[in-house]
């Protein structure tokens, strides 16, 4: 279980109090709350709550992802935000008291602002939460979450107007529990959306899980290229949206190793050139592997050309530049930094300046110097944090002082300079 740092527990006790002191006013005597509608919202509430709470009900759409809609404490503290600003627009008076009809035209824009104050809000405890306990800047933690929140809670707010507005009919509040059927589908739709994006993280934890059986040098390695370039990816301003794409294909660029022979990959001892152009194929194969998998998008084109080199000496088409795609170039820088920093039995590890200085020293040659210098400056901020990926904790020592490149071949360039084995040969 993860540990929560002090600073996100901090922050969560914040917003409890701030919670709190915006329900306070309407606990005073003279604030002539009316506790017969506030019972009956809070007993709405706890309904659409009830999924997110109950196992049985939660599964009974028939997935693993709950319904409901999250904390009750931020949800106070952004309806106290909503109705206030609502209140300084004068909604009361737009949506009309007993026969006076609603003002609909005026009506929308005190609603409209109560509907973005609520997503601000919302928005602002989030970011903040992902930046006290994920520790990302402030620019990433905050990037792109108000985008993806303005039209649900949009489409939200003009389902409250409409409830408003039956609410203050002659019909009274058992009209408006007619509203809820609209938003509850829609929170139905949000959980589908949620349990695909399930199905989707199983994929790719099976197909890696695959790989790491099979070639025991490399466990954990795969997780790791994928995080590095999710942080090369953030340092160049890529969207949050692809964020995911960008992570599935550094977790999957070594996943055509599911066709390379299995003693090949385990070889304690040098590769022979047949063997190591066997080993090259493993883009190919992965290539093949998940061609038919639609959610990975641009993460395919990435696991077929991450050891493409930006002078074409590279494999498997020997693309140059700008030619290699995007993702595949960040997948690259991240590849070869992980195969330095990280210990394996048959090589050590190296400190992170020297695969930092290694990575400068190709840039422009092996790999794009755009994506070198986000991910140096990624490391400045977050930092790095080296693993042993071989059965063994300690590696054994190799015989030279020299240490010997990984089994792909072109995944970390050697400190000598030496040339690499040919590539293969490009099929028709």
């Amino acid at each position: 279980m993860k540990v929560i740092p002090g600073a996100a527990r901090g922050y969560i006790g914040c917003a409890l109090l701030a919670a709190g002191a915006a329900a306070l006013p309407a606990l005073r005597p003279a604030a002539g709350t009316p506790w017969g509608t506030v019972a009956l919202l809070a007993a709405l509430y706890a309904l659409c709550e009830l999924p997110a709470r109950c196992r049985l009900l939660g599964r009974a759409a028939g997935g693993s992802v709950p319904i409901g809609s999250g904390s009750f404490f931020p949800v106070l503290l952004a309806v106290w935000a909503a109705a206030t600003a609502a209140g300084a627009l004068s909604c009361a008076t737009a949506l009309g008291h007993g026969p006076d009809a609603p003002d609909f035209p005026y009506a929308l824009l005190p609603a409209g602002a109560a509907a973005l104050t609520f997503c601000l809000v919302l928005t602002a405890l989030d970011g903040g939460i992902r930046a006290t306990v994920g520790g990302l800047p402030a620019r990433a933690a905050w990037r792109g979450l108000l985008g993806r929140a303005l039209a649900p809670h949009a489409v939200h707010g003009l389902a409250g107007l409409m409830m408003a507005v039956l609410w203050r009919s002659t019909y009274g509040p058992v009209s408006a529990l007619f509203v809820l059927l609209p938003i509850y589908i829609s929170c139905w739709v949000f959980a589908q959306y949620h349990r695909e994006r399930a199905a989707h993280q199983a994929t790719i934890r099976a197909l890696v899980q695959a790989v790491d059986l099979k070639d025991r040098y490399t466990r954990g390695h795969s997780e790791r290229v994928g995080h590095a370039s999710v942080l090369i990816a953030r340092e160049l301003g890529m969207a949050e949206d692809r964020l995911d794409v960008v992570r599935f294909a550094g977790i999957l660029h070594d996943v055509g190793k599911l066709g390379v022979p299995t003693r090949v990959l385990r070889k304690d001892g040098p590769l022979t050139p047949e063997e190591r152009r066997v080993i090259e194929l493993h883009p190919e194969y992965g290539h093949e592997i998940v061609r038919g998998i639609g959610f990975l998008g641009e993460a395919r084109a990435a696991i077929l050309h991450h050891h493409e080199r930006m002078d074409g000496s590279g494999y498997p088409y020997g693309l140059h530049g700008e030619e290699i795609p995007e993702f595949a170039r960040m997948v690259a820088v991240a590849d070869a930094f992980d195969a330095m920093t990280s210990t394996r039995s048959y090589s050590r590890a190296r400190p992170v300046p020297t695969a930092v200085a290694e990575l400068e020293r190709c840039a422009g040659s092996h790999f794009d110097p755009r994506m070198v210098a986000a991910l140096v400056r990624a490391l400045d901020r977050h930092g790095w944090q080296p693993a042993v990926t071989a059965d063994e904790t300690t590696p054994a020592t190799p015989p030279s002082g020299n240490v010997p490149p990984p089994r792909d071949a072109t995944t970390a360039p050697q400190t000598t300079g030496a040339p690499l084995p040919p590539r293969p040969r490009e099929r028709a």
